[in-house]
């Protein structure tokens, strides 16, 4: 079988392959045999320069195959392997990932026997390692299968074990497993600079530049540069070795963290560096005996501490799984902020530590538009090199006129000369400045969010359009930074077309509030008078909760702490609370049993007085069936609350009987929480964040579709969700029938049921809004409805994280271009498989990061010309701002030398000016000058996104879209001049080249000039302070575009004919050799002048400003830029300044060629200002389907109600 379907979450097929030796690749035999071709035949037959000319295209054809094999794997496999079928003659395999997971690999197959095989049997391993993780070979699944790890066994089978008993089987498992560490290799420089002069663009761009190759080298090696220092920055982010007790061969020995094997049995606890700073977790760890308090803001962005406890209540016969059963798990990389030992368990731990065991360690379209532009560059080179062509029949007479033959016709013209010209032609597609430009537009829009606080750690996502939609600069831009086309989410940020939101710490506030209790008598009204509260219910809220004393600091669940404050008790470092007044009495706590998400309750074991008790608290629906006597309004009583957006918890207790401590910490848990009497529901309110409804408010009016993804009770979140502008027609809820049998839609009062149907869900999204609870997905799932329902809903609730990935990657498999934004740990994995996530991290304020309007930009760019030192001060402050970690170590720096003043008043005037500039030195390595593109430090953005926001609130949202759209369009304007340019160069290189027409070396540089400012003047455009509801065209090919590009050109080639035209009139009947130097002529002159002129009306139209970016009247430096170009035309034109014209070599113009050049350079600019205008109005961005689908649903609605 040559291919294997391993369909995984990472892998999903594996060819084999065999590498061919090097004399029989498809990149060696060919060419010996053409090479050899060459030598016998064509250097015998024809001239030496004629012969070099043909090797040449040989060698360029021979190393472009060669690259071919580096810039795409199928082609790399084609040339240079062949397949196998069967495996033990297959030295390699290609990886096709699964949907979503990267681009295709191709890694070496590994042949070993496994220690302890013997003559009689023989134990083979065939396996491959692909992106640290290792797949073997199964010979009865015929298959590979990711290398197990002991993560499902039985709780019974983890308590009784006691770690590798003997030396045979630790040799097994560190040849199963190998050693635990992952090694991220530090590339040298001379590796990255390879890596990046071996990209197409670069390629590309080498050839086509030919003498500024110096150039391009010198960014390309800046490039490298940054990305060496970026991957060093990353390089910090490793597990520091420490030394553990470990239980191998019946005895405790000390080993180091990188020699642990999954299957041992260690002792684990808190342990700190000589700094202070507590070690990592060297490896994924289930807790067999203790508990301990564990910082996981490493892997999730959460900062509240989590609670880990023993499996040792589980159930022995009960499977384990990694994510359903999180609270038992020590995460590689996280930190033990505080252990408690158990005693009693049978296998003590030499050191006081826990008792663990290790489970686990260790696009097409731009090639389209540059094959395009090529296209006309060799039908130019073309005519240049046989006399003339049909395209251009005007000049045919002409030409041989002068003397009959032109290129390879001519037996007396110099080849070399004539392939010299065709070649310059061919690669004048492509300025040399213009991967200098593309990386301006990205670098200053990460510099924009950098100063409102947004880091990024994957900085050419920013101009991201969305699956295979991306413009020809995706492949471009990322080329030039070393990426290869399928490891960007192209220019995404421009399409977004969905926004998903958690709810709690995204949408809402962190700090819970507690309202009160209600039902806990038989008044269904919300009691707030603690007073009056019952005394069960008032010892449920004191007690049952996951708070700790971390470092003397109570740490833990907001609301917890909430509850807690609110009924005025105290809660001590024993596990004791008791009320601050009155006459409680005191609870202990013997058991906890901690909140899980898949059975979304907690319980504790209490002691009062001498009487032991069980509280538990938890989702109303969940706390339902377990109570023994349930109230009559039990149900209406929590969705009156849930409908006003609270948080009800469902509390309840049961009484137990006579046991000791012991006994009691031992129960199972299914007993502890059975057989409940019901002690009222706790009522509380997470404040929506200020600014929320009126950010969602501008995404949804830039036609932007938005949904919650949240773990909170449907009734609450969809109530939230109106709030904040999500909701806006009548919710329908998808809950299961009474009965039991199928499901059904019905309204938040109950008033309206609908059958459930998956397919009238798109008819019945037009007039309501559909929320789904994450008990609906299995339902979904096993009738293949995912793709039927999911993209239509608006609110998922009660939703497991694994559930929150299945809704993105839904949504991106029907088209859709998804934004997630979330702050907790539940959204990571949501956040990994949007195209843009966005991860909110510390709850700092938000800092002014609205951009200012357009009259505030023009004071800003009125001051920015006399101002310069103050606005540069002001962005350096602006960064710092937002950049928590560095903040805080120049504050505390600053607080330091406060201190320290009175002792440095000794120093001289120079010793004191010497530590200032040290200082400033070091301020400035820190932080950067404010103009370049940051290299995002540790603390500064989360692991879990590529986008990160240090802020309180959800308008990073907005301002990451508003600068890719930015970005994009700026891009797109850079192409679309790109292509016009490029048309002009080839049609001015070919047909006017015959003509003798040339450009002096002070006009090049001079037209040079105004190019370079054009260019970086438009990739500086700041974006508009609002998003628009119109959007930007995604991709090049589309008819704005080319029509656009068609209709300019024609104008400019007209324009540029009847100049020549008209000059030819006043010119003497003179040949000019195309080879001859530059002389100056009227020809050359209007040739010229035509040329700076179609230059500034080619930036002036094609300048992408409102709804986007700033307008041209709005972005001072290139209005400046353009008038200057405009007021030098004019001035050269009208040949006011004689002496400016001699020093450009231009001769002086007929009075009435003057006045018709001035007239028609005027209606030129005038007719390609209208047509594109035009072409703006009849071709607006595409609108998402959605969006279409809802503005018909109105409309037929509205016509309903006019019937």
């Amino acid at each position: 079988m040559p291919k294997f379907h391993v369909q995984g979450k990472v892998v999903d097929g594996v060819d084999l392959l065999r590498k061919s030796h090097w004399t029989w690749r498809l990149d060696v035999w060919p060419f010996a045999i053409i090479y050899a071709v060459w030598l016998a035949t064509v250097v015998p037959s024809i001239d030496i320069a004629d012969a070099a000319i043909v090797l040449g295209g040989i060698v360029a054809f021979h190393i472009l195959v060669f690259l071919f094999t580096a810039w795409s794997v199928d082609f790399k496999c084609f040339v240079q392997y062949s397949k196998v079928n069967d495996i033990h003659q297959a030295d390699s395999c290609k990886i096709t990932p699964a949907k979503f997971s990267g681009a295709k690999e191709i890694v070496p197959l590994h042949f070993r026997e496994l220690a302890g095989s013997s003559a009689t049997e023989d134990v083979e391993e065939i396996c491959f390692d692909f992106r640290k993780q290792k797949f073997a070979y199964s010979k009865d699944k015929e298959t590979f299968y990711k290398l197990p790890f002991p993560t499902k066994e039985t709780f019974g089978y983890y308590l009784k074990s006691t770690g590798h008993g003997s030396e045979a089987k630790v040799v097994a498992a560190t040849e199963k497993w190998g050693r635990n560490v992952f090694e991220y290799p530090q590339p040298t420089f001379q590796k990255l600079m390879k890596e990046h002069c071996m990209e197409p663009f670069f390629v590309f761009q080498v050839f086509c530049v030919g003498s500024g190759v110096w150039m391009s080298i010198g960014i390309t090696s800046t490039m490298a540069k940054s990305r060496l220092k970026t991957l060093t920055e990353l390089r910090r982010v490793h597990v520091d070795s420490q030394t553990l007790m470990v239980h191998r061969c019946g005895k405790w020995v000390k080993l180091s963290g990188t020699e642990l094997l999954p299957g041992d049995v260690v002792s684990i606890g808190r342990s700190s560096v000589e700094n202070g700073e507590d070690k990592a977790v060297p490896a994924d760890m289930l807790l067999l005996a203790g508990s301990t308090i564990v910082n996981e803001a490493v892997l999730t962005g959460e900062s509240t501490p989590q609670w880990k406890v023993s499996i040792s209540g589980r159930g022995t016969e009960e499977r384990f799984s990694v994510k359903r059963d999180k609270t038992h798990v020590l995460f590689g990389g996280t930190k033990i902020l505080q252990h408690t030992p158990d005693k009693s368990f049978h296998l003590k731990t030499p050191d006081g530590g826990c008792l663990a065991m290790v489970v686990t360690a260790n696009s097409w379209e731009s090639g389209l538009f540059i094959l395009f532009l090529v296209i006309f560059a060799v039908i130019s080179a073309g005519y240049v090199l046989k006399k003339a062509s049909p395209i251009f029949p005007e000049y045919t007479l002409y030409i041989w006129s002068c003397d009959g033959y032109h290129g390879l016709e001519d037996p007396t013209r110099s080849r070399y000369k004539l392939f010299l010209s065709c070649s310059l032609i061919i690669t004048s597609v492509i300025p040399p400045e213009l991967p200098m430009e593309l990386s301006i537009a990205v670098n200053t829009s990460l510099i924009a969010l950098a100063r409102r606080g947004i880091f990024c750690t994957e900085p050419f996502r920013i101009p991201f359009a969305g699956k295979c939609q991306s413009i020809a600069a995706a492949v471009l831009i990322c080329s030039l930074d070393g990426r290869t086309p399928l490891s960007w989410i192209a220019f995404a940020l421009s399409s977004v077309d969905i926004c998903c939101f958690d709810k709690t710490g995204t949408l809402t506030s962190d700090d819970m509030e507690f309202c009160g209790v209600v039902g806990a008598t038989d008044c269904m009204e919300l009691e707030t008078d603690v007073k009056k509260f019952p005394a069960r219910t008032l010892e449920i809220l004191a007690s049952c909760h996951a708070l700790v004393f971390v470092d003397n600091k109570l740490v833990g669940d907001p609301l917890e702490k909430a509850a807690l404050k609110g009924i005025d008790w105290t809660y001590n470092s024993d596990e004791k609370a008791m009320p601050k007044k009155g006459t409680g009495q005191p609870v202990q706590i013997v058991q906890r049993h901690h909140f899980a998400s898949h059975l979304k309750r907690m319980a504790v074991v209490v002691r009062v007085q001498e009487e032991f008790l069980a509280f538990v608290k938890g989702a109303p629906e969940t706390i339902q069936g377990r109570l023994i006597n349930l109230p009559a309004s039990y149900v209406e009583t929590y969705k009156k609350y849930t409908r006003q957006g609270s948080r009800v918890l469902a509390l309840a207790f049961k009484s137990l009987p006579d046991m000791t401590v012991s006994e009691a910490r031992g129960l199972d848990r299914d007993v502890v929480e059975s057989g409940l009497t019901f002690a009222g529901f706790a009522v509380f309110n997470c404040p929506i964040r200020p600014d929320s409804a009126s950010v969602l408010s501008e995404l949804k009016g830039s036609s932007h579709d938005l949904v919650m993804i949240t773990g909170d009770q449907a009734l609450t979140a969809c109530h939230v969700a109106s709030q904040v502008n999500i909701v806006s027609k009548p919710a329908l809820l998808l809950s299961r029938v009474g009965s039991g049998e199928g499901y059904e839609w019905i309204s938040q009062d109950e008033t309206e049921i609908i059958p459930y149907n998956e397919k009238e869900v798109e008819a019945l999204c037009d007039i309501h809004d559909l929320c789904v609870g994450g008990d609906c997905f299995d339902m979904l799932q096993q009738t293949s409805a995912v793709l039927l329902v999911i993209p239509y809903v608006k609110v998922f609730a009660r939703v497991a994280p694994e559930q929150n990935e299945l809704v993105m990657t839904t949504l991106k498999t029907v088209g859709r271009t998804t934004l997630m934004c979330g702050d907790g740990t539940n959204d990571v994995g949501a956040l990994k498989q949007a195209h843009v996530g966005v991860a909110l991290l510390n709850a700092v304020p938000p800092t002014q990061s609205i951009p200012p309007s357009s009259e505030t930009s023009k004071n800003e760019d009125a001051k920015s010309e006399t101002k310069t030192s103050k606005q540069s001060s002001e962005a350096g402050k602006a960064i710092s701002l937002n950049r928590e970690g560095p903040l805080r170590s120049k504050v505390a720096n600053k607080s330091d030398s406060s201190s320290q003043s009175s002792g440095n008043r000794h120093l001289t005037a120079a010793e004191m000016r010497k530590q200032k500039l040290k200082k400033l030195m070091d301020e400035l390595n820190e932080e950067g000058d404010g103009r370049t593109a940051p290299v995002v430090k540790l603390g500064d953005a989360s692991m879990a996104s590529p986008f990160t926001a240090k802020h309180a609130s959800v308008a990073p949202t907005t301002d990451i879209i508003r600068q890719g759209r930015s970005t994009l369009v700026t891009t797109l304007q850079m192409f679309k001049i790109l292509g016009l340019n490029c048309l002009a160069t080839a049609y001015v290189l070919s047909v006017m080249y015959l003509d003798g027409v040339k450009l002096g070396d002070v006009q090049a540089t001079i037209s040079g000039v105004f190019t370079a400012a054009f260019f970086l003047f438009i990739s500086h455009a700041r974006p508009r302070p609002t998003l628009s509801a119109a959007r930007p065209h995604p991709n090049v090919f589309c008819s704005y575009v080319f029509l656009s590009l068609l209709g300019q050109f024609s104008l400019h080639l007209l324009f540029l004919i009847s100049a020549v035209k008209e000059a030819e009139k006043h010119m003497p009947d003179e040949c000019i050799e195309p080879d001859s130097d530059f002389h100056p002529n009227l020809v050359n002159t209007v040739s010229y002048m035509v040329g700076l002129m179609l230059q500034v009306a080619t930036f002036a139209v094609n300048y992408m400003g409102h709804p986007f970016n700033q307008s041209i009247s709005e972005n001072k430096p290139f209005l400046y830029a353009l008038v200057a170009a405009v007021g030098f035309f004019t001035v050269i034109t009208s040949d006011l300044f004689r002496g400016l014209n001699d020093w450009l070599k231009l001769v002086p113009m007929p009075p009435s060629l003057r006045g018709k050049l001035m007239v028609w350079a005027f209606l030129t600019f005038t007719a390609c200002y209208l047509w594109e205008r035009f072409l703006r109005w009849a071709f607006p961005g595409k609108m998402p389907a959605w969006k279409r689908r809802q503005q018909l649903a109105a409309a037929k609605l509205e016509r309903k109600k006019r019937l």
